[in-house]
């Protein structure tokens, strides 16, 4: 099997929760073998480790495991993070999955299907995992603020799974962190409870009201004023390069503000390839401040 799909959307939990359903408490340690991000991805893991264990024939299962369990007469392995695996480790893996298949079933798990060569994901079943939708998100976070006893509202909660992007392990961990930092037990709405403003805070996004100023300063024109804003307020604030850009991509062509402004077709077209650029470079690791004044100066043009 070949799960794929973006990162926090339950595929490692998937297979992990099939195999304690194959095999039980019992047997699941003997019968499967995990590897994830943090095992070394060589060829000679291939050869050694996985081979190794592909190869072992599979005993009898006791009784009473066999009586609760299926117990299917193979073994599971899970290659997490697949496609940070080496061609030459992938190459081998291909002839251990073919050599073996009779005892050893494998389950490669990855982000990008792309990065897994095509002699591997051929032999596969493909299974893709797509980010979860809103309501189903929003049944979980409530179920865990309410067993931790978090006083979130729904609105909040909402917040919380636009701000991570359908990713329910960040969702999970940011609302650890608002749990954190905020008293749980008082209300959502008050001085001292949680609010979208504090999520957004806590996140590192920049906030609305800064947004807007921002756009203000790049209609000024005055570039020393342009240059001394996202210094002072952005850069030295420590938000980050991405947020920001992801913030004003919301403003600008997402958000009821983008229409007001009175944005022509080629002005947006301009201001989305700008951001991608600046996202793109940011993303292969150029600097950040560089790139966030660069950012900035174009915008300026634009408007």
């Amino acid at each position: 099997m070949l799960f794929y799909g973006p990162p926090g959307t339950g595929k490692t939990s998937t297979i992990l929760a099939l195999a304690h359903e194959l095999y039980g408490p019992n047997l699941v340690h003997s019968r499967v073998l995990e590897l994830n991000a943090s095992d070394e991805r060589g060829i000679s893991i291939v050869r050694d480790r996985i081979k190794n264990f592909a190869r072992l024939a599979v005993s009898n299962p006791a009784p009473e495991d066999k009586a609760n369990y299926p117990c299917p007469p193979y073994k599971l392995i899970i290659l997490d993070e697949a496609d940070s695996m080496t061609s030459d480790a992938q190459s081998a893996l291909r002839r251990t999955m073919e050599n073996y298949a009779n005892v050893t079933r494998f389950c490669l798990i990855c982000n990008y299907v792309t990065k897994i060569i095509d002699p591997l994901a051929s032999r596969c079943s493909k299974f893709r995992f797509r980010s979860l939708d809103e309501k189903m998100g929003i049944q979980r976070l409530r179920f865990i603020a309410d067993k931790e006893d978090v006083n979130v509202s729904d609105h909040v909660i909402k917040e919380i799974l636009q701000s991570c992007e359908g990713d329910l392990r960040r969702a999970v961990n940011l609302l650890q962190c608002v749990s954190t930092v905020l008293d749980g037990n008082s209300s959502d709405t008050g001085a001292g409870g949680v609010t979208d403003v504090k999520i957004k805070e806590i996140f590192g996004y920049l906030p609305d009201d800064l947004v807007d100023l921002s756009i203000q300063t790049l209609k000024s024109k005055n570039l020393i004023d342009i240059i001394a804003f996202t210094e002072e307020k952005i850069i030295k604030q420590g938000y980050s390069a991405a947020f920001t850009v992801i913030a004003l991509h919301q403003k600008f062509l997402l958000s009821e503000e983008g229409i007001s402004l009175q944005l022509s077709s080629e002005q947006k077209n301009k201001i989305a390839k700008i951001l991608w650029q600046t996202d793109k470079r940011i993303s292969v690791g150029c600097n950040e401040s560089v790139q966030v004044l660069d950012c900035m100066f174009k915008l300026c043009n634009v408007l």
